[in-house]
C-alpha cells in the first residue's frame, strides 16, 4: 500500500519542482513521446485511402444506408424513414453493402469469398 501511495504522488508531482535524489543530485523527468509515428501514420494512411475507395465502389443506395448505419449509427427505423424505404430493405442493402466492403477490403486468393477451405491451404507464407 505504500508504494501505491508513493506512485500516486509521483504522478501529480509540479512540473516546475525540480527532483533531486537522496544524495541531493538531479532527477531528469521522464515525459512521453506524443509524435505521430512515420510507420503508423502511414499505415492509417493506407487505411484511410482504402476506405475510401471501398466506399467509393459501392453502388449509391447501399452506400446511403451504409453510412447512416454503420458511420453515423442511426437506427434501422430512422434509416428507413429517412430514405423513404420499408426496414427489411435496410437490412438487406446494408448486409449486402458489408459484403462488398469486405470483398473491397480483404479479398480472397481470386478476387473474392467464394473459394473454399483447401484453396485457403495451399497458400504459402512466402
Amino acid at each position: 500500500m505504500k508504494l501505491r501511495k508513493g506512485r500516486h504522488q509521483k504522478l501529480h508531482e509540479p512540473l516546475d519542482q525540480q527532483r533531486k535524489d537522496d544524495e541531493g543530485d538531479y532527477i531528469r523527468r521522464d515525459f512521453a513521446d506524443w509524435r505521430e509515428i512515420p510507420s503508423e501514420a502511414l499505415q492509417k494512411k493506407e487505411l484511410r485511402q482504402a476506405l475510401s475507395a471501398a466506399l467509393a465502389s459501392l453502388t449509391p443506395k447501399h452506400r446511403e444506408v451504409f453510412v447512416l448505419r454503420d458511420v453515423q449509427h442511426f437506427s434501422i427505423a430512422e434509416t428507413a424513414n429517412l430514405l423513404g424505404i420499408n426496414k427489411s430493405a435496410v437490412k438487406t442493402r446494408l448486409m449486402r453493402a458489408r459484403l462488398q466492403m469486405r470483398d473491397a477490403l480483404a479479398p480472397g486468393l481470386d478476387g473474392s469469398w467464394s473459394t473454399g477451405r483447401r484453396e485457403y491451404q495451399q497458400v504459402r507464407p512466402w
